[in-house]
């Protein structure tokens, strides 16, 4: 099968699935299953409406719906009618609307509006500053002034609603997550994307048996990938539409899923509080965590509670979808403390400051090449520039340790390095050891600004209920490790809530703001 479906287009690979397996399982939500041909069926009617709304090849059509199947549906859709599918995650509200959908000109935007739970009134306030935006379309209740997106379903389709595409047309418009700078446009083409994604089923044991599991929101590129190997295997996908802490537990053993894909905060308070048992995992052959820095002690703790499969982490980035992952034959050491190896065709190394290769096992700057890798930014030609190096290797701005057997682990970004007069460090590693005390939920060390050193680590700590913690308690653990005095933070701030992406991974830029405010 792989060799059939390589090279192709998402809605290539949807025909495939639907003649080969019609009956087959393509998504399972709390409304029941919709087979692959119940699916290309819905597919195809989507398209013919967005056709009616005068959407063409290659208008930019925005998408920010949660986990569900109209989000797949309107993925596929869009690819049907060759528009290029820009994501926009939930949270974003006007502010971060008005800036995305301006940036990518997009012709059209799908967003929620059902009682309480609405961004079809954020869009439409700002909707006079956005002069591509021609169709707002609701998924939900009726809104004036907007198509409704059941109506666009309600008509018999088209077949020539359907546009020709090819493997290297732009279908994917992604964002960069601005945890320390605004959001850059990452646009791709098919074949990047779909192949990395085809390559990955076989490597990880994903078929057409499975059923994917992503906790991860698909408008970001981590579940976007899941979203993309369930369709590679023909696999099913099971759908949860947020994430919800109270719910998981329950989410997890109603899902039966064979492949779980999540960030480690989605399980670390599960583990911290002993609440995760081996009944909520039964079934799951493979659990990534993804998204942020894996503590050792939180995947070895998941692993040894899953009785038919393991844990392994994944790297990735919105400009080379999967770059590295975890295999389910690779040493537990290696799948608890790595991101695992390259994936077919990656290839990856890591440089000092002038760009020299350096040696196994040496912390440096990581860059790629491969297959997958994006060409340059929307719109942003100093910025691409600024991002490749003379022989074309991508400077991903991550910190990481190659050892000998290429095993891969991410130490941290090179932004967040703390420049501590003139000694610098890497915060992540201090990180991992205060994540290990009780009374910590979250946290994150970011620099502040001192008039004698440059600066100094402050320790931004989200507490555990009912939880209280002092800076001399947050030093007795990396005292006992042994860790440079140099390394510890000076400075202690308690935060209610740590500000996060869509995907888990703190906001450090806005941290430093959030941080900055407060009086010493």
């Amino acid at each position: 099968m792989t060799s059939e479906l390589r090279d192709g287009t998402l809605t290539g690979w949807l025909a495939h699935h639907a003649a080969a397996r019609p009956e087959a399982p393509a998504l399972i939500d709390t409304e029941g299953t919709l087979t692959y041909r119940d699916l290309q069926h819905a597919v195809a009617l989507l398209a013919s409406g967005l056709a009616r709304l005068g959407l063409a090849k290659g208008d930019v059509l925005a998408v920010q719906l949660p986990n569900t199947r109209s989000y797949l549906i309107a993925f596929l859709a869009a690819a049907a009618r060759g528009l290029v599918f820009q994501t926009l995650h939930m949270p974003y509200r006007k502010s971060e609307l008005q800036g995305l959908l301006r940036d990518s000109g997009a012709k059209a935007v799908i967003v929620t509006h059902q009682g309480t739970d609405s961004r079809a009134h954020d869009v439409l306030s700002v909707r006079d500053s956005l002069s591509a935006l021609q169709t707002v379309i609701v998924a939900g209740a009726p809104l004036e002034g907007c198509s409704e997106l059941a109506a666009l379903m309600q008509h018999a389709a088209d077949e020539d609603a359907r546009i020709q595409t090819g493997t290297d047309d732009r279908y994917l418009l992604l964002y960069t997550s601005g945890t320390t700078s605004s959001p850059k446009g990452v646009p791709h083409p098919y074949r990047g994307f779909l192949n990395n994604a085809l390559d990955a089923t076989a490597e990880l044991g994903i078929t057409s048996q499975s059923r994917v599991l992503s906790l991860a929101p698909m408008t970001h590129l981590y579940g976007l990938f899941t979203m993309n190997l369930a369709l590679a295997a023909g696999a099913a996908m099971v759908l949860v539409p947020m994430f919800n802490p109270k719910t998981l537990l329950q989410d997890l053993q109603q899902a039966r899923a064979s492949h779980v894909f999540s960030a480690p905060a989605h399980f670390a308070p599960l583990v911290g509080q002993a609440l995760l048992k081996s009944e909520h995992l039964v079934g799951i052959q493979g659990l990534c965590l993804s998204g942020a820095p894996v503590p050792f002690t939180l995947a070895q703790t998941i692993d040894g509670l899953m009785p038919d499969g393991g844990v392994f982490q994944l790297w990735g980035m919105s400009e080379l979808q999967a770059g590295t992952y975890g295999r389910p034959d690779d040493p537990a050491e290696t799948r608890f403390g790595t991101a695992g190896t390259p994936a077919p065709g990656t290839h990856l190394r890591v440089v000092d400051e002038t760009g020299a290769t350096l040696p196994a096992d040496t912390e440096g700057s990581l860059q790629v090449r491969g297959p997958s890798v994006f060409k340059g930014y929307l719109d942003r030609p100093s910025e691409t520039q600024d991002s490749f190096d003379s022989e074309g290797w991508f400077v991903t701005g991550d910190l990481a340790v190659i050892d000998a057997a290429g095993f891969v682990s991410i130490t941290g970004r090179t932004k967040e390095i703390i420049n501590r007069g003139g000694v610098k460090f890497n915060p992540v590693e201090v990180e991992e050891i205060l994540l290990a005390l009780p009374a910590i939920q979250q946290c994150a060390i970011v620099p502040v600004p001192d008039s004698d050193l440059g600066e100094r680590g402050c320790l931004c700590v989200e507490l555990a209920p009912g939880a209280t913690l002092s800076l001399n308690e947050a030093l007795e653990p990396l005292s006992n490790a042994g860790l440079a005095k140099y390394k510890w933070p000076e400075r202690l701030e308690i935060i209610d809530q740590l500000p996060m992406t869509p995907t888990k991974k703190v906001m450090r830029g806005r941290l430093g703001d959030i941080i900055s405010k407060r009086k010493v």
